[in-house]
């Protein structure tokens, strides 16, 4: 059974070394994620587990297999956090690992092949605009410009950063590989869900079935013609904030017929605006600026969300008397977990619960250079990124259960 006593002790000890006012604050490479990776490092130590860290700050705590030269097994997550954030994010995955071997040992179990919790660095793209920096970095990912990105906060670049942590700038430089795919036969991560399904759904844990890619146009842009709002009758204007209005609930009835079909979709417009210097409560829009962000599963659903979207853009153009600049969408591909993890997660759990990851995790990256992942996701209230994170301990129980005796037994 669950010892959730040690998985809580480690969850007390970052909460008091990390909080500051209401929230967590664990900047990547600054000194809140130093402290989280110090607490782990401690107790792995006290586990008996044998720990090195890498040039770029990623921990790794392992327990030796039979065969030290066989694959190993990679469970792993991220220790910081964004500002003023919750104390589960991220923390969990590197706790129900160590939990994890901690009840292997106690156990007298010893593994085929190594097992090894990973504390992964600077996940959270808030500080660096960058996320997986640390898992990226690992398998020399990274493009050797992001070392002159400088922190959100306070203008540090990350050569400077990694320096003054005590790490090598020179390995994301010269984009060295610390890990190589064929030596790592899975990689395995426990995650809080970020949003609410488990909660609506009352179930403490879910098997995830990919994470999702995104599709977002960043500076879409409807221009029409600024007018007087009283003097100028509808079949005259050129109203921007109607024609975009128009374009986005033309976009929810396309959502609307997606999901009946059975789409995994997913689509926001975080950002609408008109231009402060040229409003008024008295004028017809003449200027729009907006944001669509289509994430799903299914690179081919994406694809033709955004081509509705230039369709109905061409359409609703000439019928408001407007035109639209939608610009380049950035991509980033969906990432699938490996479907045989999945179902023997699935027939393991004693409640089989699949469902799509919205967030991005450093399983997409591990799961991108062709390594098996797989996720698991543990029911968590109010949300995430923020202070008021509300993950039970015996869901965090049930999660670290299903790891375990995954673990036990694990496929080839």
């Amino acid at each position: 059974m669950p010892n959730t006593a040690f998985a809580a002790s480690l969850f007390d000890a970052l909460d008091r070394a990390t909080r500051e006012g209401r929230g967590i604050v664990r900047a990547s490479y600054g000194p809140g994620e130093q402290a989280a990776h110090d607490i782990m490092h401690a107790a792995a130590l006290e586990l008996g587990l044998a720990c090195r860290v890498d040039p770029i700050g990623n921990l790794m705590m392992t327990l030796p297999g039979r065969d030290r030269s066989a694959p190993g097994i990679i469970i792993g997550s991220h220790l910081d956090s964004v500002p003023q954030g919750g104390n589960f994010d991220g923390a969990a995955g590197v706790a129900a690992g160590l939990a994890a071997l901690a009840r292997l040992r106690n156990m007298g179990f010893v593994p085929s092949c190594d097992i090894t919790v990973m504390a992964i660095r600077a996940e959270e793209s808030v500080w660096f605009d960058i996320p997986y920096l640390g898992s990226a970095g690992a398998f020399g990912l990274l493009d050797p410009a992001v070392l002159e990105v400088r922190r959100s906060d306070n203008g540090v670049m990350l050569a400077d950063s990694l320096r003054a942590a005590g790490f090598d700038r020179d390995t994301l430089a010269m984009q060295r590989s610390l890990l190589e795919p064929a030596s790592i036969a899975a990689y395995l991560e426990v995650h809080i869900e970020q949003g609410p399904v488990l909660v609506e759904e009352a179930l403490p844990i879910a098997v995830v079935s990919g994470i999702r890619g995104c599709l977002r146009f960043r500076a879409a842009r409807c221009h029409g013609v600024y007018a007087h709002s009283g003097a100028v009758p509808r079949r005259y204007r050129s109203d921007a904030v109607a024609a975009t209005v128009a374009l986005l609930h033309h976009m929810q009835l396309h959502w609307d017929k997606a999901e009946a079909r059975g789409d995994d979709l997913v689509m926001t417009s975080g950002e609408f605006f008109t231009d402060p210097a040229m409003h008024g409560a008295s004028r017809v829009a003449g200027d729009v600026q907006f944001v669509l962000d289509i994430r799903s599963t299914s690179d081919t659903v994406m694809q033709d969300v955004a081509a509705e979207f230039r369709r109905a853009a061409a359409h609703i153009a000439t019928e408001y008397r407007v035109t639209f600049d939608l610009g380049v969408g950035s991509y980033s591909p969906p990432a699938m977990m490996d479907a045989g993890l999945r179902q023997r997660l699935l027939s393991l759990s004693g409640q089989p619960f699949e469902m799509a990851s919205g967030a991005g995790h450093d399983a997409a990256i591990f799961a991108k250079v062709g390594i098996r992942s797989a996720m698991i996701f543990i029911r968590n209230r109010n949300g995430s990124h923020n202070p008021d994170e509300a993950m039970a301990m015996a869901d965090f129980a049930v999660a670290e259960d299903l790891l375990v005796r995954l673990l036990l037994d694990f496929p080839s």
